[in-house]
Parts: C-alpha cells; sequence; structure tokens
C-alpha cells in the first residue's frame, strides 16, 4: 500500500508502523513467565490499596464526616450517599470503554495507564485536602477519569506480554494480577477505617494514605518500562478491525456473556462500601475478639481471595474437570448460582434485623465466602476469557466493554437508590430485607437463563503473535 504524503511530503505512517524503542511482540519460543509480571503485581497491590482505601471509607464518610464550607457538618442521607457511591463506581468502570479506545488506537497501553495515573494521583489528592462535597466531586471525579482510562489497558498489558509458548501460564499470571488487587485492598480496607475514625488523622489521613499508595503504583509502573512489551497502537486499522465482521461478531458474542456478568456486580459492589457495609452498622461488630468498624467488615473479601484464587487454581478446577470439564463459561456460570446464595444469606440477616435483633457481624463471613467464590469463578476467569477473545487490535477496547458490565450492574444499583421514595409511592417497597430478596431470585433467574448460552456459544481464541483458534 503507498504511503500516504503530509504537506511537506513526508510519509504519514500509521501509529503500529512507527519504529520504537521497545519490544512490541512476545517472544513466541518463551516458556517461562515474562520477567515484567512482578511490575505488573506491584503496580496493581499498590494502586488497589489506593482504589479500595477510598472506596472503603466513602459511604460512611458521606454519611458521617462530611463538611460544609464552613466547617460545619453537611452529612448526606443514606439513600442519597448510596445513590452517588454507586454512581461514581459506575463512571469508573464506564470510561474504561474510552480509555480502551484511546489505548488501542491512539496512545498505546503504556502510555494511557503512565499518563492517566497522574490524572488519578491528582483525584485523591483533591480528597484529602478537602472534605467538603466540591472536595468530594473533584476528587471523585478525577479518580474516575484518571482510573477509568487505565483500567481496561492494565488488564489487556498482562496478557501482551505472552506469546504461544507460555499462553500456558496466562491464567496463572491473571491470577497472580488479581491476587495482587486483594493484597493492596486487605491492608487498605483494614487500616483506612481506622485513619478515619480516629480523630487525630480524621479523612485527610484516611484519603491521604491511598494517594500515597497510588504515586507509588505509578512509579512501579515506569520502573518496569523496559520489560514491557509495548504493544503499538493501531491507528486506522483498529477501527477497521473494530467495524469489521471479525470484530463486530466477537463483540456481539460477548456482550451477551456481559449483560448477565452486569447483573453479578449489581450485587457484588452492595458488598464492598455499600449495602453490606450499610447493614453491618446494625450487627454487633464484636467478632473474633475484635471490635470491629462497619468499613472494615468488607476485608473477609480480599482475604478469601487472596485464600480461594490459588486453591481453585491449583486443586478445585482440576479435580472438577477429571469428571466434568470446565470451561470459562461453565465457571461462569457456576459462580452466578454462588451470588445468589450469598445475597440469600444477606436476607436472611436483614429479616432478623428487621424484627428487632441484633445478629452478630460473624454472620456476614457465610455471604461473604459464597460471594467470593463466585467472584472468583466470575470476575478472574472474565478477565482471562475477555483477552482471549478479543481480536489482536481490540483488546484493550474489549477488556473497556468486560468492563462496563460493572457499570451497568452499578448504574442499576444507582437508579434504585435514588428512585426509592418514588418506588414506595407506587407500592414496591424495597425496604429492609425486601431489597436482598429482590436481588438473590433476580441473580438466581440470571443464572439459571445462563445455562442455555453457555451451552451454546461458540467463539474464537486470540493470542498476541498468534493465529486465531476457533473454538
Amino acid at each position: 500500500m503507498a504511503d500516504s504524503l503530509s504537506p511537506t511530503g513526508s510519509a504519514l505512517v500509521e501509529p503500529s508502523e512507527r519504529v520504537s524503542k521497545y519490544r512490541t511482540v512476545p517472544d513466541q519460543t518463551a516458556t517461562t513467565m515474562p520477567s515484567c509480571v512482578p511490575y505488573i503485581v506491584g503496580n496493581e497491590a499498590a494502586e488497589r490499596f489506593s482504589f479500595y482505601g477510598m472506596r472503603t471509607i466513602l459511604t460512611v464518610f458521606m454519611t458521617t464526616y462530611l463538611m460544609n464550607a464552613s466547617g460545619v457538618l453537611a452529612v448526606m442521607p443514606e439513600h442519597e450517599a448510596l445513590g452517588w457511591f454507586h454512581q461514581f463506581v459506575g463512571a469508573i468502570y464506564f470510561i474504561p470503554l474510552f480509555g480502551g479506545i484511546l489505548a488501542d488506537g491512539i496512545l498505546g497501553r503504556y502510555r494511557t495507564i503512565f499518563w492517566f495515573s497522574i490524572v488519578y494521583c491528582f483525584g485523591h489528592l483533591a480528597l484529602a485536602l478537602n472534605d467538603t462535597r466540591l472536595g468530594l466531586f473533584i476528587g471523585l471525579a478525577l479518580i474516575a477519569l484518571g482510573g477509568g482510562a487505565i483500567k481496561s489497558s492494565v488488564s489487556a498489558n498482562v496478557g501482551d506480554q505472552f506469546g504461544a509458548g507460555n499462553k500456558h501460564l496466562l491464567s496463572r499470571a491473571y491470577g497472580w494480577f488479581y491476587m495482587s488487587i486483594n493484597i493492596g485492598s486487605t491492608f487498605s480496607t483494614w487500616l483506612c477505617p481506622i485513619l478515619l475514625n480516629d480523630k487525630r488523622f480524621g479523612s485527610h489521613f484516611a484519603f491521604g494514605l491511598p494517594g500515597v499508595l497510588m504515586f507509588v503504583a505509578t512509579v512501579i509502573f515506569w520502573m518496569g518500562r523496559k520489560k514491557y512489551v509495548h504493544v503499538p497502537p493501531a491507528g486506522f486499522r483498529f477501527v477497521k478491525e473494530a467495524f469489521s465482521r471479525e470484530g463486530l461478531s466477537a463483540i456481539g458474542r460477548l456482550a451477551i456473556v456481559y449483560a448477565f456478568v452486569a447483573l453479578f456486580w449489581a450485587l457484588w459492589d452492595q458488598s464492598s462500601g455499600g449495602e453490606w457495609t450499610l447493614q453491618a452498622k446494625n450487627l454487633d461488630l464484636h467478632f473474633l475478639g475484635i471490635e470491629w468498624h462497619p468499613e472494615q467488615v468488607q476485608i473477609f473479601n480480599p482475604i478469601l481471595i487472596v485464600t480461594l484464587a490459588p486453591l481453585f487454581n491449583y486443586w478445585l478446577y482440576p479435580a472438577i474437570s477429571k469428571v466434568f470439564p470446565l470451561t470459562p463459561l461453565r465457571k461462569i456460570g457456576i459462580g452466578l448460582f454462588l451470588t445468589a446464595s450469598s445475597f440469600a444469606v444477606i436476607w436472611w440477616l436483614q429479616v432478623l434485623i428487621d424484627t428487632g435483633a441484633k445478629p452478630n457481624v460473624g454472620w456476614q463471613l457465610p455471604a461473604y465466602i459464597l460471594l467470593t467464590a463466585g467472584e472468583v469463578m466470575v470476575s478472574i476467569t472474565g478477565l482471562e476469557f475477555s483477552y482471549t477473545q478479543a481480536p489482536k487490535t481490540m483488546k484493550s477496547l474489549v477488556m473497556g466493554i468486560w468492563l462496563l458490565a460493572v457499570w451497568l450492574g452499578n448504574e442499576f444499583d444507582t437508579l434504585l437508590n435514588f428512585l426509592f421514595p418514588i418506588l414506595q409511592r407506587v407500592g414496591l417497597n424495597l425496604e429492609g430485607a425486601a431489597y436482598f430478596r429482590f436481588f438473590t431470585f433476580l441473580m438466581l433467574a440470571a443464572a439459571i437463563l445462563f445455562i442455555p448460552f453457555a451451552k451454546f456459544y461458540r467463539g474464537k481464541t486470540y493470542i498476541e503473535g498468534a493465529e486465531a483458534v476457533i473454538e
């Protein structure tokens, strides 16, 4: 194909055709784990500390510690705070769609991650310095922009490092990647509520510490720049492939999977700083010899992820596959049923609370075990599945669409919370236990409908530097 010329006569080349000082294709003969994986894992652990540390205390901050410009308490009602909480979480998972387009077509994944990580740092700074609604708005907007823009590229960057020779290690790498998320969030989930509720520190320190860790994450990512495979942006070729029959077919197949996964996230995000945290405020918080803050109870989830993810990968999956082949979609389907069962436990707990009882917070632990098992089977599996099912120039875009499922789930939660008074006036009461009963049956119905879809799904597997394989 002839080169296009600029007005000065110099050749205009596609971004993918420019000479790079970094490796742009993985070594197809390598059979071991890529040397850059520790930088990816370290970056993710620090970034997730920053995100979950901030997110863990967000609803309690809005309902207990939020100030006005005069320094007087001006807190939000619970349903308003929950609505804004889910709106923020939804935004940070909606923006990856555009971040994926930017990374695949224009900037490339490395530059997208690096520059928007800096925006992310400024968001944490705004939250730490200003405890009014203005600081809250600016901080959350910048975190949503920065964190959202990098999210799809960070996930795709893991898969970029693997070629045909070591693709069998990809699921293990995604397992480590996901474990690093939960190692980071474990420490922040425990520590940030202590800082928030201690009068010697308060919200400035509680939001400031996550900001420091986001800066550390950015530095770790930069340090690994010479070891990564830097897949170049595809330029116009990205648009061409995205709108080709193959590209649209891949997106269409995955979109149906993601519709079911969106309901999973509508439930999961209630456990992490949302509805389950507010339920914990009405429970006896003395458990295991510790007096817990309600925000700290969600630490069960990351601890369980670190425990269950390797257990599933190295023992449970191989054992089950000997008698029942576990395809990615079968794992996701089982995960949906586990998620419904976790909400049945929370529903039962809320029934007790509504009758005036005050159960021990330890009764939330079985719900967290079931939900986390569902998360391992839906979320970790979905990351790897999304990467392998995405055409080569569309990896970040498809990861962005995968994350769009989280946005859809949170938008559903947001709508329910903002419409709560209106729904009550028309006779649909989702107060108390009825709220969790609604989600239990909704998830159960989705899990049942997923079975026939998974059975007839047909797709292709795409690995960087290798030919696509029809399943």
